[in-house]
């Protein structure tokens, strides 16, 4: 049952083959026999009441697509009943008096809450490795990150523990533990889905999402997801009127005539030959699907990083202000003065990376360095999202490349040098940077300590919102490919 699709367990649930609370059981027996941390929090009794309530709606005739579904919370998103940590000591005993609109979303659908899964602390990494509460280790490979900051997300959904769970991309933290897990994961424009109730790290960056088996599961809580939010100034829409957008619409139209730009750097140097061959794999199928390949320039692709590192740190040192020990959160136990008590409430409850990027972020936005770092690395953003808009005029409909330059690597092999863990992310950065739509599937595999089978992961890139486009080019590739049906072995 557990590898089944959104879908299939729709079908089930809507014909009473099988009722929510079964369903929810077996998950929830799953994920406490699980050793792959993946999730944070648990409440058995109050997961099986929503499942109970679901029941109720289906067996009533209001249930819609995903009711009774369940689904994992990713712990950036504040959930009533449910602790909220952002994987950090600084909020480790926090329960929010209110739903994230994502989460009361997916509520509202009828889906049931699994419970939240761990992440990098404040969503700050792209291992999972820097989680208050422990790494989670891929299923693929136990000796693997599962990528970050959404590792818990996508390390759920590969081990069947979950069909479908939210995550969060500021930089690749949707694309690259998809790609690193083998599932799939899309990334929408910034500003579709709310970020109400989204703890922030980088608020002109941070993007709400799914990750799921399929392309079609993730157009199904998509549905659900995207709208606009007046509580969030950034929320943006697209709909006419009171009309909903539907990301199942265009699943089954035929590929031929779609033109894929194929950027050079990101074929070049430091690029793994395993990622580039099952990469290029995955090209080659789309020709035959009847799509063209046409070789483009993104010229400012090496600027993503040095722009992303001033603008994601300054942006996280504003945010991360408010966790002083006065309002909410931890508060040193022992101190002199109230300056005691911030110094030492944030060196105990932030870990390295969170301080080390809130200490970066800090000196950029000083007197004298603010023209020199942050105002410039705002002009290079611009440019980078002028690149894409070239390439979308005239030359291409999409963009295909790979999500990272290797496979996962080991745990613990980059936890010392956070410059390599920064240029893993150099195929997802300038995405973000441009506030496009980005989406990673599954493709094939790549080697890893001692031969061992790990993932890879295609990214789609799209021009403002073309999430249903890039969903269709998704479903259509794994309609004649099988990669998104493995799993890890003993699933």
């Amino acid at each position: 049952m557990h590898n089944k699709t959104i879908k299939e367990l729709s079908a089930l649930l809507q014909s009473k083959q099988v009722s929510s609370v079964e369903l929810t059981s077996h998950y929830l027996d799953r994920i406490e026999a699980s050793g792959h941390n993946a999730f944070l929090h648990l409440d058995r009794e109050r997961t099986l009441a929503q499942a109970g309530a679901a029941d109720a709606r289906i067996a009533a005739g209001t249930a819609g697509p995903l009711t009774g579904v369940p689904i994992a919370h990713k712990d950036i998103f504040v959930t009533r009943g449910w602790r909220t940590t952002a994987g950090s000591k600084m909020l480790a005993n926090y329960e929010s008096p209110f739903d994230a609109t994502v989460v009361d979303r997916l509520k509202g659908a009828g889906m049931v809450t699994l419970g939240k899964v761990n992440l990098d602390e404040f969503a700050m990494g792209s291992a999972n490795e820097n989680s208050a509460f422990g790494a989670v280790k891929n299923p693929w490979d136990p000796l693997a990150v599962p990528g970050g900051s959404s590792g818990g997300s996508a390390a759920a959904v590969a081990a069947r523990l979950a069909p479908a769970a939210t995550a969060t991309d500021t930089g690749g933290s949707i694309r690259q533990p998809a790609a690193f897990c083998g599932v799939t994961g899309i990334k929408p424009t910034y500003g579709r889905v709310s970020r109400f109730g989204m703890i922030a790290f980088a608020s002109s960056l941070d993007q709400g999402g799914p990750i799921a088996q399929t392309a079609e599961d993730c157009a199904l809580l998509l549905n659900d997801m995207i709208g606009f939010d007046e509580r969030d100034s950034t929320s943006l829409t697209v709909e006419q009127g009171n009309v909903a957008e539907d990301y199942t619409r265009d699943l089954n139209k035929p590929l031929t005539g779609l033109r894929i730009g194929v950027p050079k750097e990101y074929f070049g140097e430091g690029l793994a030959s395993d990622v580039e061959s099952a990469v290029r794999a995955a090209l080659d199928e789309f020709v035959k699907l009847g799509a063209s390949l046409v070789e483009i320039s993104l010229p400012k692709t090496a600027l993503s990083i040095p722009t992303y590192y001033i603008i994601a740190p300054a942006e996280a040192s504003s945010n991360l202000s408010r966790f002083d020990g006065v309002r909410y959160g931890h508060r040193a136990s022992e101190y002199k003065d109230l300056q005691d008590m911030y110094r030492k409430t944030r060196a105990e409850g932030f870990g390295r990376e969170v301080q080390r990027r809130i200490m970066v972020g800090t000196y950029v936005l000083c007197h004298g360095y603010y023209d020199a770092y942050y105002v410039q690395a705002q002009k290079i953003r611009r440019l980078i999202a002028d690149d894409f808009q070239a390439a979308f005029a005239g030359k291409c409909d999409v963009i295909m490349g790979p999500v990272a330059p290797t496979v996962a690597w080991d745990l613990g092999s980059k936890s010392n040098d956070p410059v390599a863990n920064y240029l893993a992310d150099i195929y997802t950065l300038s995405t973000s940077l441009a506030g496009l739509p980005g989406m990673s599937i599954p493709v094939g595999f790549g080697q890893g300590e001692k031969n061992a089978r790990r993932p890879v992961g295609l990214q789609i890139i799209g021009n403002y919102f073309a999430e249903a486009r890039l969903l269709n080019i998704a479903h259509q590739y794994q309609q004649v490919t099988d990669w998104h049906q493995r799993a890890p072995e003993g699933v």
